[in-house]
This record gives structure tokens, sequence and C-alpha cells, in this order.
């Protein structure tokens, strides 16, 4: 690969007007005039970006006239959104290490992009109770410290249908309806439901921290399913 190719992609993907044009098309194919009423472009200019986005086979003019993303194109925006997400929370990012996650996780890391990033420490931790006393089927957690005490009381309300599991350090009392594993030096603390779930990475230096991503949608739960079930499958049974 020519070693000026990827300087002349990013290029491409910098410029505000090409990057929104991008982004309109992941909707719908747009002819060049709505594309410029859309986004308030000259005729002249839309062309302009036009035929740059297409030079650099990230959109494809249709029979029809209209514009569509090509699949390449549909590639490099989905990897142009995580940039974006990484950047919207950079100063999270620069506090806090990713690099604990399975490599797998941390490819996939733009998946939790629609998450809600809450820094309050009251607010981080008054949703666990709230997610424990709202779950219906089930409840998950994965926590970096032993469980506090008061955390085994609340485990206690679940009600006996709700399949409740929990990895950490030092697993909580033994319930019913709690299924412990023991896991020592996970790399965030998580808590899921069918509902929502919210997920707390450590800081740089290795320390617990309680800011967290949380939500309800679908792309972040399954990511933060998919994070306890691995580390699930790797914790010891007690």
């Amino acid at each position: 690969m020519d070693k000026g190719e990827i300087d002349r992609l990013f290029f491409e993907l910098a410029n505000t007007s090409r990057l929104d044009i991008l982004r309109a098309l992941q909707t719908e194919n747009l002819k060049m005039q709505e594309i410029g009423r859309r986004l308030d472009l000259t005729a002249t200019e839309a062309f302009r970006q036009l035929e740059r986005l297409s030079a650099a086979s990230l959109v494809q003019r249709q029979t029809d006239g209209s514009y569509a993303l090509t699949q390449y194109g549909k590639l490099q925006l989905h990897f142009a959104s995580i940039m974006e997400f990484a950047l919207k929370n950079k100063q999270y990012f620069l506090n806090h290490n990713i690099w604990r996650l399975p490599p797998q996780f941390v490819s996939r890391i733009g998946e939790i992009s629609m998450a809600t990033l809450k820094m309050n420490l009251v607010e981080s931790l008054g949703r666990a109770p709230q997610m424990i006393w709202g779950a219906q089927r089930f409840m998950w957690g994965m926590s970096i410290e032993p469980i506090p005490q008061p955390f085994d009381e609340i485990a206690k309300q679940i009600p006996k249908s709700v399949e409740y599991r929990f990895l950490s350090p030092q697993p909580p009392a033994r319930l019913p309806n709690l299924e412990n594993r023991t896991l020592v030096d996970g790399p965030a603390i998580l808590v899921l439901s069918e509902k929502e779930a919210f997920v707390c990475f450590r800081f740089a230096d290795g320390r617990v921290d309680y800011a967290s991503f949380s939500g309800n949608d679908v792309a972040f739960t399954t990511w933060v399913k998919d994070l306890f079930l691995y580390y699930w499958d790797r914790g010891k049974k007690s």
C-alpha cells in the first residue's frame, strides 16, 4: 500500500462537509441537489465534495443520479464514528485504561458510544440498587473489589424468579437465587439486567473509578453482556 494513501484517507474524512455527506448517505441514497439543500451547500460545493468522495471510493453515483455509500465507505464511516466517540470523551480516555480489556472488546469499543457517561459518583453508585429492584429476568454483576455488606442486604430483596450472578474477588453471601464466581483483578465494574447496563473502567494507574457509561442501547448492553460472559467463563466457581 502507498504510504501516503492513509494520509489521503484521513484528509478526506477530516473535512466537515465530506463527513456530513457520508453521514447523510447512511440512511438513504440522495441526489446532489438534495445533499446541497440538507447540508446548506452550494451546488458547486456539493459537486466538488462528491467528486472527492467518489475519487476516494467512499461514495458511488447510482444509475438514477443519486449517490450511495460504497461498502468500503460504510466501513470507513464506522471507524470514523469510533474516533468521534473517543474524541468526544477524550478527557475520560486520557485518564482511564481500557487496555486491560481483551483485544476483541477494545476493537468493539464503538458499541458503547450510545451509552451516557455519568461522572457523578453518587449517581453511578445509585444505579445498582435501582437495577436490582427493577430486574425481572436476570441481574449480573462484576466487581473489582469485594462486595460491601449493604449490597448483600439489597441482594436479599431480589425476587426468587430473577437469575442473579456475581463475579468479584470475594463474592457476596450465598443466596438461593445467587450464583457466585471468584475473579481476581477484573478490568471493570459492570452491572447488567435485561433492561439496562452500566460499566466503570479503571483509572490509568489501576485504581477503581465509579464514573460509568450507562444506558439501554442494544449494542451497548450486548457489549456489556458479552464482556461479563467472557469473564464468567473464566471465573472460579464458589
